[in-house]
């Protein structure tokens, strides 16, 4: 929200001294986030003034249009002589009233204005249009011509208001009341310790029968609805420059008299509002919601087709706009001014000022990609006792501004609604801050915010209508640290109880990150949200499961709506985009939650904050939520080792995705099995399935390998990538992380290689598992060197497997006999379970 200095002093008498920068700092430690302070015309220096085109010549031969004029500036010049510029605008004639600047001058941008000859004449000066004064859009990018009325050889810089300090606040969510020029002049008497003149106590007429016609069918989505009208508006009238600046300097646009001060009184008083062509409306105005498909085109002339959901303004012929959002095009306000005789131009509107449910508008903004002035400050929240004042404000500023008349009817639609009260103890802000505040303080603070204050040591508020963010009493404890100055708070550190630390599950996902980290993969931590879309382009099965998604109400992008059940689409993203920018060698990770929904899912309830919740209360948040098991996944691309005068270096392939799991599983304490698996994005030939002993039976938890050429070409990713995901909480609960001491044997090793051919379906890691259970507790340690397939030595579909086994005994020496013999009942329960036969 933009606020120029000069118009928020018409609300609170500033010290005269008080600059920008001093409104920022006071503004700042009450609380709000003053990002900047604009100084306008800074840098303008005179003289900048009216003038009155006299004469104009076209001067010809030129590529471009350009005109010689002669521009009468009153004594500004020092001589009263007509002054020649050279301009090449043409939106202006003779007789129109401009901007002069005068040579010796300086505009904004450090740019001088000096007599020069240019086009074959000497121009002296130039006339200006609102981009070269830095006064924002004015929608005619040419000349500024003034009202006819407009004395000639005044002051262009006191006349358009171009030397002001405008701040620019960063308003948030819960401070709606702060995107008017009403909230932040209360919130900066608050801070200067003075009195508020609040624009929006008017005398206000109550309702009569004589009003428009309006019926709202939907009390819940609008609560109030004033109409007011006013007719026999000048069509001529144009929008007075002081308001045009205004409006410029909050960052709004001139469009036309009737639209500019709707707009003009929703900045100052924060409650949007509405005009419609009174001509244009038929019936009854009535406020309902859409029924499905209905269409309407709204004033950016999209036509929109509506959701039931949809709140919209409706006359006899259907929807006229969508509420809180936009106006629709076929009651659309014609521009005062802009037709030249007034023969088009609208005579006679009607007012509305509403307040409607600010879930509602969220969702229709949202819905229809349409965000808007109004719907930003109904989604944070409206004063709905400001509608009758914003509906008078607007007819006595059209009344005063376009010579219209003001009807007597009053139309006001209020659904009945008591205020809202809070009960709090005096203390309980102390206790919050852990600053003794006394009650007087905090009565004191809360009744500047607005609030009526009832009580001595219990206290029941009452909040005011504009602050409906104030719904508990940590918010009305909030109000009083943060006006007593959060700066005046003492700096403490927390005392943690003795005897609590980490849990087993963060251990392990510190541990697995340390261990991933140290095998040179980086951390690349993703945003949960994925598109649909993305498991098809991963080549999931229609029925897998991870297809059922938890969809989000109100998602940040409509592209994504649904939480991730795995990590592999937000790694894959990261591993494209750094490949994009020229990181061709990645070795990325990342550890996090993945969201599964439930079959039946409890419906989650507002948790207290006057105290902590009991079990039951957590128990059922609980059975709201989603299954969040944490999963770990790693992708690969490029070189996994450089290549130089060491050596040739090596591609990263399918079995350095196999051993990410494999070092996970070792920080978990679990033994992994591994063997072959085909499932969605991997290579059917070069894809690892990942799976563990639960409870006496065996379970896949995750996948490894290459991923599948189709796969890439979709994602646009590198040739050969490779990636690993793993569910990490089954991990935990099978394996187990007490710290072992390693054994250590002075004794030497015995090492004895065996080389034996099953079948080529056969497992790997099955053969190994044997092998490993039938060397006995002597086998210190497996390994598989080497693997062979050759059909003329072997014969078809065999391979030969071979392995160093490394037998050492703990007390002892170990003799040839023994580790032979270790060896022998090791190869013949390979045999037995595997059909293994040594290799000859």
């Amino acid at each position: 929200m933009r606020i120029p200095l000069s118009w928020l002093r018409e609300y609170v008498d500033l010290p005269a001294t008080e600059t920008g920068r001093d409104v920022q700092a006071k503004l700042i430690s009450a609380g709000l986030e003053v990002e900047t302070v604009e100084h306008l015309g800074a840098d303008l220096k005179g003289p900048l003034v009216v003038g009155q085109v006299l004469t104009i010549e076209e001067l010809e031969g030129f590529k471009k249009p350009i005109r010689f004029c002669t521009v009468d500036v009153g004594r500004a010049n020092g001589t009263g002589e007509p002054q020649e510029i050279v301009c090449g605008a043409r939106n202006f004639a003779v007789g129109d009233k401009v901007v002069v600047v005068l040579p010796g001058a300086t505009l904004p941008g450090g740019f001088s204005i000096s007599a020069r000859k240019t086009y074959g004449k000497t121009s002296h000066g130039m006339i200006c249009s609102s981009d070269e004064l830095g006064m924002g859009d004015d929608g005619s990018h040419g000349i500024i011509v003034l009202p006819p009325e407009t004395e000639v050889g005044k002051d262009a810089v006191e006349l358009l208001e171009l030397v002001d300090e405008v701040l620019d606040i960063a308003v948030t969510a819960n401070r709606g009341d702060c995107l008017s020029l009403r909230g932040v002049a209360r919130e900066t008497a608050i801070a200067y310790g003075l009195p508020l003149r609040d624009p929006a106590l008017l005398d206000v007429p109550g309702p009569n029968a004589f009003g428009y016609p309006v019926k709202v069918s939907d009390p819940a989505g609008c609560d109030r609805f004033t109409a007011r009208t006013v007719t026999g508006l000048s069509p001529e009238a144009r929008s007075p420059i002081w308001l045009q600046r205004r409006l410029q300097k909050v960052g709004m646009r001139p469009i036309s008299l009737a639209v500019d001060v709707t707009n003009y009184v929703m900045m100052e008083l924060g409650q949007p509002l509405h005009a419609y062509d009174r001509n244009l409306v038929r019936g009854t105005i009535g406020v309902r919601r859409a029924e499905e498909g209905e269409k309407i085109v709204t004033l950016d002339g999209v036509e929109r087709t509506l959701h039931a959901e949809d709140l919209v303004i409706t006359d006899d012929r259907g929807p006229i706009g969508l509420a809180g959002v936009m106006g629709g095009a076929n009651t659309e306000i014609a521009d005062h001014g802009a037709s030249g005789d007034g023969g088009d131009a609208t005579t006679d509107v009607v007012i509305e000022a509403a307040h409607f449910d600010q879930v509602a508008v969220a969702r229709t903004a949202r819905r229809h990609k349409l965000s808007s002035e109004a719907s930003r400050r109904f989604e944070r929240g409206v004063d709905p006792q400001a509608a009758a004042a914003a509906a008078q404000r607007t007819v006595d500023l059209l009344v005063l501004l376009a010579g219209g008349t003001a009807d007597a009817g009053v139309t006001e639609v209020v659904a009945p609604a008591a205020p809202h009260t809070v009960s709090v103890s005096a203390d309980h802000p102390d206790k919050v801050a852990g600053v003794t505040y006394g009650r007087e303080t905090v009565v004191r603070r809360l009744q500047e915010v607005g609030c009526d204050v009832y009580g001595q040591d219990e206290l029941i508020v009452t909040v005011p209508s504009w602050r409906p963010d104030l719904t508990d009493p940590n918010d009305l404890a909030e109000e009083v640290i943060r006006l007593e100055g959060y700066e005046n708070l003492p700096s403490t550190l927390p005392r943690p109880p003795a005897g609590r630390g980490l849990t087993a599950r963060q251990r392990l996902h510190r541990r697995v990150g340390r261990a991933l980290a140290g095998a040179g993969y980086v951390e690349a931590p993703n945003y949960p949200f994925v598109s649909e879309k993305v498991f098809d382009q991963l080549g999931l099965d229609a029925d897998d499961p991870a297809r059922r998604v938890v969809k989000l109400v109100n998602p940040l992008s409509d592209e994504e709506p649904a939480l991730r059940t795995s990590l592999l689409p937000g790694l894959l993203g990261a591993l494209r985009r750094n490949d994009g920018r020229g990181s061709h060698d990645l070795a990325l990770f990342e550890t996090g939650l993945v969201f599964q929904p439930r079959d039946e899912r409890g419906i989650a309830e507002d948790l207290p904050v006057d105290r902590r919740p009991s079990e039951a209360d957590v128990a059922a948040l609980n059975a709201a939520l989603p299954d969040q098991p944490r999963h770990v996944a790693v992708v690969l691309a490029g070189a996994r080792e450089q290549a130089g005068w060491w050596g040739r270096g090596r591609p990263a392939d399918w079995a350095d995705a196999v051993e990410a799991a494999r070092t996970v599983a070792r920080e978990a304490g679990a033994e992994l099995g591994i063997r072959k698996g085909q499932y969605g994005p991997w290579h059917p030939g070069r894809c690892a399935e990942l799976t563990v002993t639960v409870d006496g039976a065996e379970r896949v938890i995750g996948h490894a390998g290459e991923l599948h050429p189709r796969v890439l070409k979709t994602l646009g990713l590198p040739a050969r990538s490779c990636a690993m995901e793993l569910d990490l909480d089954v991990l935990e609960r099978v394996g187990d992380d007490t710290p072992q001491a390693p054994g250590i044997s002075t004794f030497p090793v015995a090492t004895q290689d065996v080389a034996l051919v099953v079948d080529a379906y056969v497992p790997a890691s099955d053969v190994e598992a044997a092998l490993r259970e039938g060397a006995g507790p002597l086998l210190e340690s497996i390994r598989l060197f080497d693997v062979y397939e050759n059909a003329e030595q072997l014969g078809e579909g065999r391979k030969s497997l071979a392995y160093a086994l490394r037998f050492r005994a703990n007390d002892r020496t170990l003799t040839v006999d023994e580790a032979s013999a270790a060896r022998e009942s090791a190869v013949a329960l390979a045999a037995d379970r595997t059909g293994a036969v040594l290799r000859s």
